[in-house]
């Protein structure tokens, strides 16, 4: 018999039922520390408590409107992203599967706007954009999200990540955008390098093609910069956000200048929840605390620090672990065996990791967790690869 949660995820047997910084704790008090921030989401970690003012300030005056009326809330968090970074205008969504999509409409309507047909989108292998079908249609090489859900969406071409003839010849004057993680997550924590951002940059700006950043996993403060493509010194057209920016509260961004979102008029686009006061007021605050300079410091400073312990964990289990990759608190561990099998045993050593492709072991922590408890957890995931190595 079907369980009566749909049975789409192989979930650990483990339930948490409170929550407090980067610890997470069982009905019978067991204490976990927690290294993937519910995959990047609880930047501030769990019941941050200017997280959790800001939320109940607003749920106790007003949580829903919709669009149909001016939301204030939504307006000082668009005004802030716009402060903050290239754009001079944000959509709200729910996640960041639905900011991938208006990501895709808004490149294609920009094109359609001037009378140009410029439709194909250009993607890697490795990424992720999300699970709706615009989404798995820009990624159609990973099979376990596609297969049985074609067919497909046209208009995309998948290249190979880091191949950089196969990008020049596959731009054409059909080529409407091309999508890129700065910082593949999924994909096994692959930065794409300064040079290449910039590469990419110019070769937008030679062919008129839109770039489109998805920052939605390595974005807001996670990389040491409010968001990646910062370090590379460039801008894009369009930029993706979720996870990080609503602290644990379901809420997602597409960001634009105002040249790229100029096809997007009244009615072209729309989201019943998106931009709600709930999710604004607690997006703003998480902006307000991860966008000042001094904090943006401590992750650089906790992340090289982690990345040093790291590289002295991979000296001691040689056999077990080959490298550590990734930039700020977006670290990946390069595993010579399956990384669930070192999701497993750090359960056992009450650590919580994310697993990801080519044998990537991903730490995406609180960006406000404490020295102590990122020695903490590498003492615990020396302890896994000890306990995987005698289990050998």
């Amino acid at each position: 018999m079907i369980p009566s949660v749909l049975p789409t995820y192989n979930r650990a047997p483990l339930a948490f039922v409170k929550g407090e910084g980067s610890w997470l704790e069982t009905a019978d008090g067991t204490r976990y520390l927690d290294m993937g921030a519910g995959i990047a989401v609880n930047a501030l970690g769990h019941a941050a408590p200017e997280l959790v003012e800001a939320l109940t300030e607003q749920a106790s005056k007003l949580w829903h409107v919709s669009n149909l009326y001016q939301i204030p809330q939504q307006q000082a968090l668009a005004d802030a992203l716009v402060e903050k970074t290239f754009a001079d205008t944000v959509f709200f969504t729910n996640s960041g599967t639905e900011a991938a999509e208006l990501a895709i409409k808004m490149a294609r309507k920009y094109w359609s706007s001037k009378g140009e047909d410029r439709t194909e989108i250009i993607t890697f292998d490795g990424a992720f954009h999300g699970r709706s079908t615009g989404a798995i249609s820009a990624t159609p090489n990973s099979e376990k999200m596609v297969k049985g859900f074609g067919p497909l969406l046209p208009g995309f071409t998948q290249l190979p990540w880091g191949d950089h003839e196969a990008l020049k010849a596959a731009v054409t004057d059909k080529t409407a955008a091309i999508l890129i993680e700065p910082i593949q997550g999924e994909g096994g924590i692959r930065p794409v390098p300064d040079q290449c951002l910039k590469g990419l940059r110019d070769l937008c700006d030679e062919t008129g093609a839109l770039l489109i950043f998805d920052e939605v996993q390595c974005g807001v403060g996670r990389s040491g910069r409010l968001f990646a493509h910062e370090w590379a010194g460039i801008t894009p057209d369009i930029m993706m956000v979720a996870k990080g920016i609503g602290g644990g509260f379901p809420l997602g961004a597409v960001l634009a200048t105002e040249d790229a979102a100029s096809g997007m008029v009244a009615g072209t686009h729309g989201s019943t929840y998106g931009g709600n006061p709930l999710g604004c007021a607690v997006g703003a605050k998480v902006m307000e605390i991860v966008s000042e300079p001094a904090f943006l410091d401590q992750v650089n400073a906790k992340a090289g620090l982690l990345r040093q312990k790291l590289e002295g964990l991979i000296a001691a289990h040689p056999d077990t672990f080959e490298s550590v990759r990734g930039t700020g608190l977006m670290l990946g561990l390069k595993c010579k065996r399956a990384p669930t099998d070192m999701v497993a045993a750090a359960y056992d050593q009450h650590l919580l990791t994310v697993p990801a492709a080519d044998n990537v072991l991903r730490l995406l922590p609180a960006l406000n967790i404490s020295e102590a408890d990122l020695a903490e957890a590498v003492t615990r995931l020396d302890a896994a690869a000890s306990q995987l190595e005698k289990a050998a």
